[in-house]
């Protein structure tokens, strides 16, 4: 059973205002009203001068459990929303795991499951230490990428992207969180540019919840668990209303959807899973044996629920 042993977030200092980075990136204030007093958005975290290394750097530096047991690591994936985060031949990957004397290890990326790409992370990484004679084998899953261009920075009425990163140590079985169910739906007719294809994001926006609510009960019923069983739900963090509008449709109750991070760090791509994760557990909202479900869409689109067994 895959098993998420560790997890450390990173987070820029900087937290910028919504409206700096639509100013920046042209929006209008009417647009900059939506995500403020309907969406729930207020600032996002950034570092407009650091690398892409500089933010996985941050996360992994944080992953104390690896200390000692870099040998361990047979995988590094790197779970991306982007299929492309630096110019080519630049790898800031393989820079990052020398730097952290992982260089053994095979290392890629995993994408076009755009900011759910962190799930399908955890369960091939999952998959590949199954078939590891060692059991005492690891993987790693990194999340983290820049907002390098506009369509890196926004969802057209949807969300603002920031810049958190994360570190998650997997392993074969028995870790602290044990994955119990993985669902996934993909959409491919919503494989287009949404901010310029109107009719295309109108539909977007209609089929979301129904989508998301679908794979969510899919995920549950592979796993065996009533809704109102979940100790939590961590979501995407691409806004508060589409969760509160998703959460009235399941009839499960808001306050145990953990929303803390939308309006203070921002949708941060795939590492949303990871930087909630690491929220409800220093809040202490999990306690042994609770069941919690991992919720993220993508963009192209593709969307995602996995089950948890803290």
């Amino acid at each position: 059973m895959t098993a998420l042993e560790a997890v450390a977030v990173h987070l820029p200092d900087r937290a910028v205002p919504i409206e700096a980075v639509g100013e920046r990136i042209g929006l209008t204030p009417r647009q900059l009203k939506l995500f403020r007093r309907f969406h729930g958005l207020d600032q996002v975290r950034l570092d407009p001068d650091g690398t892409l290394l500089d933010l996985l750097t941050g996360a992994l530096g944080a992953l104390t459990e690896l200390r000692g047991r870099e040998h361990q690591v047979r995988y590094v994936l790197h779970a991306r929303s982007m299929p492309v985060s630096t110019p080519y031949p630049a790898n800031p990957l393989h820079e990052l795991l020398d730097r952290f004397g992982l260089g053994h290890a095979n290392a890629f990326a995993v994408t076009h499951h755009a900011c759910a790409a962190s799930l399908l992370a955890i369960d091939l990484a999952g998959r590949l230490l199954a078939a590891e004679p060692d059991p005492g084998a690891l993987a790693l899953v990194l999340t983290g990428e820049k907002t390098f261009t506009r369509d890196a920075q926004l969802v057209p009425e949807t969300a603002i992207f920031a810049e958190g990163a994360a570190a998650c140590l997997i392993r074969a079985g028995g870790g602290r969180d044990e994955v119990l169910s993985y669902a996934v739906r993909q959409l491919g007719e919503f494989d287009g540019r949404l901010a310029e294809d109107p009719e295309l994001l109108a539909e977007y926006q209609r089929v979301y919840p129904e989508a998301m609510a679908e794979v969510i009960l899919q995920a549950l019923e592979q796993a065996g668990i009533a809704l109102d069983e979940l100790a939590l739900v961590l979501p995407h963090n691409v806004n508060s209303v589409s969760w509160r509008g998703l959460c009235r449709r399941l009839g499960y109750p808001v306050e145990r959807v953990v929303l803390d991070n939308v309006a203070s760090v921002g949708h941060s791509f795939a590492a949303d899973a990871f930087i909630n994760l690491h929220t409800a557990t220093a809040r202490g909202l999990l306690r042994p044996g609770d069941r919690y479900l991992i919720a993220a869409s993508g963009l192209g689109a593709t969307f995602s629920a996995m089950t948890v067994r803290h």
